[in-house]
C-alpha cells in the first residue's frame, strides 16, 4: 500500500506522519513515527552489550594496552568481518501448498537477510527479505517478481498481504474491515502461479536495518534508495541463481518512482533488463501531484477524482448523479483538461465571466458550493476537498481511498484529523504480518518489524520536482522488450488516476514503443485490491501482461 503525504494536522493530532518536505507532502504514504525505544538484534545477530554503569570511571586495568592492542589491529580483520555480517541472519525455510485457479501449488518460504555491500565490501546494512518460489519449478523458467511499497518509509506489507501473496489479509467485499480480531486467510487470486515472489523492504522498513555504526540516512533518498534497492535485486539474482529467469518489479505509490527508477538504473548501470514494470498507484512524476504555489497542473488531476467521489457520495446534481460513473468521469476529464486548463493558464488574465463559468461547471461535476470553489480561486487542494464535500453531514472522505468517511473533532477548520481510509488497515495490516511471520514463517525476532516509519529528511533534487519518468523512458527504449502496465484506482485521492494517465501519456516514446504501455483502471482506492472485485480484476489483468511480456515477439 505494500508501498511510494498530504498534512492534515499538526503532528501531534495525527496517527500518520506529517513529511518533512512540504514541497512533497501530497503523494506519500503516511508513517507513524515509532516511538523512542530499544532495538534488540535479530535472534541470530549478536547484540551490542549495554555500557556498564561505571563506564565513565577511569579503568584501574591495562587499559592503554589493550587500547594499543586495537591500534595494531589487522585491517584485514575489519574485510573478515564485514564479510560474515550477512552469515549472522541465517534464512528461515518453510514449506506450504495453496490451491490458486484449482491447482495445487506447492512452494517454499524464505524469510531472512541480504546485506548492503559498498565498493569495497564493506556492510552498510541488512535488507529484509521474503521470497515464495514455486517447488519442483526449473529457476531459469520460471518468473521472477521483486515487489515492493513506498512512503519512503514503507514496508512491503501491503502488496503482500493485500494482493500478491499466497496468504492475506481478510478483509469485507468492498474493502471494509470486519469485525475484530483480524484473520489471515488463503489468497486464491495470488500472484504466485505466475511467478516466484520476493518481497523486499528498503532499509530503515520492516526487520532492515543499517549496519551496526552505519547511518541510516545514507539510503534516505531518491537516487539512494534506488541504488539501494538496485544492489539487493543483484545480489538475490546472483545467489539464487536467478539471472536467466524472465525479470518483473511491481511497486505501489512511492513505489511506483522507485520502480520507474529502478527500470532505468538496472538497465543502464547494471545491464539487467526487465521483461516488465508494473506500476501500482504510481507516483511517477511529482509535478502531477503537489499542489506547490504556481503549479496548477495537480488541480487538474484531481478534479476528475472529486467528480468520483462525489458520485459516491451522491453528492452531485440530480442529472449527473443518474449517470454512471464512467460517463461521470468522461464529462470530468473533459473539463479538466479543457476549458479548466485554459481558465488556470490564464491565470489573472482570465476575465470575470469566463472565471464564473468555470467556477459553475467545477461545482457542477464536485458536489461543492460555487461560492466555496470561487473563494478558492478555482484551486481546491484535496485536503481541503476532503473536509469539505461531506461536512454538512459532519464527516470527511478519506485520501487513500474517498469512499471511506471519517469523524473529526469538530466540523470547522480545512482539514480533516486523520485519514479513515487509513485507519481502516492499519490495525489489520500490523496484527497480520507481525502473526504471519511468527506463526505461519517461523521467522522469530525481538525487533519491531516497522510497517511505516519516519525516514525524513528524503533527499530530493533541490529545485524543480522529483520524477523518474525519463529513467523509464529510457530503459523502455534501451530495452524495446520492456512492457508497462500502469494501475490505478478512482477513487485514489492520494495519486489520481488521471495523473497516472497523464504521465503515461507523457512518455516521450517513439510511436514504435507506446504499444508496450497499458493502463488498468479500477473501481476503488489506492489500495484498490482492498475491494474483493478488484482483486480478482488485477489478477486477470496480471495474467495478460505476464503472458505479453514474456511471450516472444512473432
Amino acid at each position: 500500500m505494500p508501498p511510494m503525504m498530504n498534512s492534515w494536522r499538526t503532528l501531534a493530532s495525527v496517527l500518520v506522519i506529517v513529511l518533512g518536505l512540504s514541497s512533497y507532502s501530497a503523494w506519500a504514504q503516511p508513517s507513524a513515527p515509532p516511538p523512542p525505544r530499544e532495538r534488540p538484534a535479530h535472534r541470530d545477530r549478536p547484540e551490542t552489550p549495554d555500557a556498564p554503569k561505571d563506564a565513565d570511571k577511569p579503568d584501574p586495568g591495562n587499559q592503554a594496552a589493550k587500547d594499543n592492542k586495537d591500534d595494531k589491529k589487522d585491517p584485514k580483520d575489519d574485510k573478515k568481518d564485514d564479510k560474515k555480517d550477512d552469515k549472522k541472519d541465517a534464512p528461515v525455510v518453510t514449506t506450504h501448498s495453496i490451491v490458486i485457479n484449482s491447482k495445487v501449488i506447492h512452494y517454499t518460504v524464505t524469510a531472512g537477510m541480504l546485506p548492503q555491500f559498498d565498493d569495497k565490501l564493506k556492510s552498510k546494512g541488512n535488507i529484509f527479505y521474503i521470497a515464495y518460489t514455486k517447488d519442483d519449478a526449473p529457476a531459469q523458467d520460471r518468473p521472477i517478481l521483486f515487489s515492493f511499497n513506498g512512503g519512503p518509509g514503507s514496508s512491503s506489507v501491503w502488496l503482500h498481504m493485500g494482493m500478491l501473496g499466497p496468504r492475506r489479509v481478510a478483509m469485507g467485499p468492498d474493502g471494509e474491515t470486519p469485525p475484530l480480531p483480524t484473520k489471515i486467510v488463503d489468497n486464491d487470486q495470488s500472484w504466485l502461479d505466475l511467478a516466484d515472489l520476493v518481497f523486499i523492504d528498503p532499509v530503515s522498513t520492516g526487520f532492515s536495518r543499517p549496519a551496526e555504526g552505519e547511518d541510516a540516512r545514507q539510503f534516505h533518498g531518491l537516487s539512494e534508495d534506488i541504488s539501494s534497492v538496485a544492489k539487493f535485486i543483484k545480489l538475490y539474482l546472483t545467489r539464487n541463481n536467478r539471472w536467466l529467469s524472465p525479470k518483473f518489479v511491481i511497486g505501489e505509490s512511492y513505489g511506483g518512482t522507485r520502480g520507474a527508477g529502478l527500470a532505468g538504473y538496472l538497465q543502464t548501470n547494471m545491464g539487467i533488463s526487465l521483461n516488465g514494470v508494473i506500476l501500482v498507484s504510481p507516483a511517477v512524476d511529482f509535478a502531477t501531484l503537489d499542489f506547490r504555489d504556481n503549479n496548477d497542473l495537480p488541480y487538474q488531476m484531481f478534479l476528475p477524482t472529486y467528480a468520483a467521489t462525489a458520485w459516491y457520495h451522491k453528492k452531485l446534481p440530480a442529472d449527473l448523479q443518474a449517470k454512471p460513473l464512467a460517463d461521470v468521469l468522461k464529462e470530468a476529464e473533459s473539463f479538466a483538461s479543457g476549458e479548466y486548463a485554459q481558465v488556470l493558464e490564464l491565470g489573472d488574465r482570465a476575465d470575470a465571466s469566463r472565471i464564473d463559468a468555470a467556477a459553475a461547471t467545477y461545482a457542477r461535476l464536485t458536489g461543492l458550493s460555487k461560492d466555496y470553489v470561487r473563494r478558492a480561486n478555482l484551486r481546491v487542494r484535496q485536503s481541503n476537498f476532503a473536509k469539505e464535500l461531506l461536512r454538512d453531514e459532519g464527516r470527511t472522505v478519506g485520501r487513500y481511498d474517498a469512499r471511506y468517511k471519517g469523524i473529526d473533532r469538530d466540523g470547522v477548520g480545512d482539514n480533516p484529523d486523520y485519514d479513515p481510509s487509513y485507519s481502516a488497515v492499519q490495525g489489520a495490516y500490523t496484527a497480520a504480518i507481525n502473526a504471519y511471520l511468527r506463526d505461519e514463517l517461523k521467522y522469530e525476532s525481538d525487533d519491531s518489524y516497522e510497517l511505516l516509519t519516519g525516514v525524513w529528511p528524503w533527499r530530493f533534487p533541490e529545485n524543480g520536482f522529483a520524477s523518474t519518468a525519463d529513467q523509464l523512458r529510457t530503459a523502455m527504449t534501451q530495452n524495446p522488450s520492456l512492457k508497462v502496465m500502469f494501475a490505478a484506482g478512482h477513487f485514489d485521492m492520494a495519486v489520481p488516476f488521471f495523473a497516472t494517465e497523464h504521465v503515461a501519456a507523457h512518455l516521450a516514446l517513439d510511436p514504435t514503443l507506446r504499444g508496450n504501455v497499458r493502463i488498468e483502471e479500477y473501481d476503488a482506492g489506492h489500495m484498490y485490491y482492498l475491494r474483493q472485485q478488484d482483486l480478482q480484476k488485477a489478477k486477470a489483468d496480471a495474467e495478460a501482461f505476464f503472458k505479453d511480456a514474456i511471450t516472444p515477439a512473432k
